[in-house]
């Protein structure tokens, strides 16, 4: 399968100015995978260490960890010569401490061998501080797989393109395929193995008993990895997601989790989740203002998990809607097509994001891309009345505003209808206007 990171993998590799490369991500977003289909191709060999219960390696790594001598170790280790065009990875790297401290001096003493790490709890060793080499590496989000790369992941090159080019006539008359299609996403989602496994035998029912393992790992992070006595709290809040989505109006409410609850309740869980890549808070703003991120509140927000498809597993929609026309894009009150366009604009580089609520008027998402503030819309559906994006525009006046639904393209002097399933070529549609 193609995953579109690998070009930012090339940008890094033959950056001057690169140091130590970490992917962060949830499990089982493919960075095992990346990093190895990256050696494999992009460089004449490369070394795979994986440090979760390795002897060998914490051996290795417990004396001196200046890179001269770390190279040195691996080359007996693995019984090969490790040079400036061998790709060294070091992976679960977060039960390392000294692995993840070595990174500093692999960036100041040996710039010319390319590292690249990874590990699915990275992120809460980064918020936790354990012996992060700030300022010494650089950083690539990893997400699920995209539309996009679901699309390429049935060979649909061709499909692809007119979206990338944006040959609206052409989306227009392959509409019905890419609603089809889209339809499939929701229900499996962009987990490689859990698309990979519907690529190749199309059957609903694995795809759902392979989403079913993945919640299974999570659980069995949650226990082992959070602190002491938080799994049933981060057991619950991951748990209460569907069912917060499914609110009229959507904001996470503790209270939603356990009546009577509150946010001191549950706030190391939330952060926990999102610390290890598993859910997405998006805050909310109440004014319009330039640049957003100072005016999001911090304590109203919506709460997105990782994944659509684990998503719809989650609120037991049945593949046979799969059939039924266009009910799964309003079945779930639309909670799956605004998860659907968030993690499509969470992949977007650069695109900031929150949402507004006030005085009966809400907005699904407003995006900051450098600083170009606009309000997008998410309709389920072909219906495009928008009582709340008309008066954002009319009392705010942005440039211009987005709405995203099974609509065609159409743009008119201050609105722009995107198709959902082409949601992805929003910064260029941007980039175009201004």
């Amino acid at each position: 399968m193609y995953r579109c990171c690998i070009e930012k993998l090339i940008d890094w590799k033959n950056d001057p100015y690169r140091q130590p490369l970490i992917l962060n991500g949830a499990r089982q977003v493919g960075k095992t995978w990346l990093m190895k289909e990256f050696g494999e191709k992009y460089f004449n060999d490369y070394i795979y260490i994986n440090f979760d219960n390795n002897d060998d390696m914490n051996n290795i790594f417990s004396g001196n960890i200046t890179p001269n001598h770390i190279i040195r170790e691996l080359e007996i280790y693995f019984q090969k010569k490790i040079t400036k065009e061998t790709l060294i990875i070091f992976d679960e790297v977060q039960e390392s401490p000294r692995a993840l401290s070595s990174l500093k001096y692999f960036a100041e003493d040996a710039p010319e061998y390319h590292v690249i790490c990874a590990g699915s709890l990275l992120g809460l060793a980064l918020h936790e501080g354990t012996n992060f080499p700030v300022g010494k590496v650089d950083f690539l989000e990893i997400h699920p797989m995209t539309f996009i790369e679901f699309l390429l992941a049935f060979g649909n090159e061709d499909y692809v393109n007119i979206i990338r080019e944006r040959k609206y006539d052409y989306m227009k008359d392959f509409k019905n395929y890419y609603i089809r299609k889209l339809k499939e996403y929701f229900l499996v989602g962009g987990m490689p193995r859990v698309v990979q496994i519907f690529v190749e035998t199309e059957d609903y029912k694995r795809v759902r008993g392979e989403q079913n393992k993945i919640f299974q790992t999570y659980k069995n992070d949650f226990s082992k990895h959070a602190k002491s006595g938080a799994t049933p709290k981060i057991l619950d809040v991951w748990q209460s997601i569907p069912e917060q989505l499914s609110k009229e109006n959507n904001k996470f409410q503790y209270k939603t989790i356990k009546e009577g609850s509150r946010a001191s309740d549950y706030e190391y869980a939330l952060l926990w989740l999102r610390d290890c890549g598993l859910i997405k808070i998006i805050n909310r703003i109440s004014s319009y203002k330039i640049p957003i991120e100072p005016y999001k509140e911090k304590n109203v927000f919506k709460v997105f998990i990782n994944d659509i498809g684990l998503l719809s597993n989650m609120a037991k929609i049945s593949p046979k809607t799969i059939l039924q026309g266009n009910d799964i894009f309003v079945e779930f009150k639309g909670a799956l097509t605004e998860q659907y366009v968030c993690q499509e604009l969470i992949a977007l580089k650069d695109l900031n994001l929150a949402y507004y609520n006030k005085s009966q008027c809400e907005i699904d998402f407003i995006g900051d891309y450098e600083n170009v503030v606009f309000p997008i819309e998410v309709k389920a559906n072909i219906n495009l009345r928008a009582k709340s994006l008309n008066l954002f525009m009319e009392k705010y006046k942005p440039p211009f505003g987005v709405r995203t639904s099974l609509s065609d393209y159409k743009e008119t002097e201050n609105l722009i209808d995107i198709p959902l399933y082409a949601i992805s070529q929003i910064i260029n549609i941007i980039e175009e206007k201004v």
